[in-house]
């Protein structure tokens, strides 16, 4: 997913000369080709997350677009108040790409851990939060961010996530319905969406499932629109 993300932001930086892209030494491979095409458009801030934000916001109140992409503990938690101070209460329209949702860096242990960032997003105002479920999420995900005129905080897995939907997406806004169903629905979000639709291969029973991208804020209207009908909801995520 994050490699789709990155390709969508470069493809747009060749027509906006405004658009920059910040690192907090990571990246490293994926980032290559933003880096070797805009070099005058990106920073490496090294391991200094406070002041990678804050640099970060003073670009966007000159008028850049800003991409800021880490781990997502690096992005959020460790620079919390530079992003509710810095970012979200002055509504600047920059972007926050977390890397390693829920436990995609269990190796790297609890440090890297990213199961309370959507809770403690959640707590920002003016944060809009997307959790992409599949490269084609990932990818309409980055064309909201780069139109959005204030802060979205977009969290992904890594890379090698295989595709859920299988046609275009129209509006990433709205609950995305994978395959229709009777009585059963089920809800996800994020990279553990395709270990739902590996688990519902065997059962014989189909239930609907719904991709939700767009966390916060939340098309409840939409939503209800698609359970209608449905008798037992399960949810299921990547999150406490």
């Amino acid at each position: 997913m994050r490699n789709s993300l990155i390709n969508t932001i470069v493809k747009y930086a060749e027509k906006d000369k405004k658009l920059f892209l910040i690192s907090g030494d990571a990246g490293y491979g994926v980032l290559d080709e933003y880096k070797k095409r805009f070099p005058d458009r990106y920073l490496n801030m090294g391991v200094a997350e406070q002041n990678m934000i804050s640099f970060a916001a003073g670009l966007g109140l000159t008028g850049y677009k800003v991409f800021v992409y880490n781990i997502i503990p690096f992005v959020l938690y460790r620079c919390y108040e530079q992003v509710r101070n810095d970012i979200c209460y002055q509504r600047l329209p920059i972007a926050l790409i977390g890397i390693g949702s829920g436990v995609t860096y269990a190796p790297q242990g609890i440090t890297h851990y990213a199961v309370e960032d959507i809770a403690i997003a959640r707590t920002l105002p003016n944060l809009v939060i997307l959790s992409p479920s599949d490269p084609r999420e990932s990818e309409k995900c980055a064309e909201f961010a780069l139109k959005s005129r204030v802060p979205v905080y977009i969290r992904v897995a890594k890379s090698g996530e295989p595709l859920i939907h299988k046609n275009d997406i129209k509006d990433i806004t709205k609950p995305l319905v994978i395959s229709e169903g009777k009585e059963i629905a089920i809800l996800f979000h994020g990279s553990i969406g395709i270990e739902v639709i590996k688990a519902l291969e065997n059962m014989g029973k189909r239930p609907t499932v719904i991709s939700v991208p767009m966390i916060q804020p939340l098309d409840f209207r939409s939503l209800l629109e698609r359970l209608e009908g449905i008798r037992s909801l399960i949810t299921v995520e990547e999150h406490f």
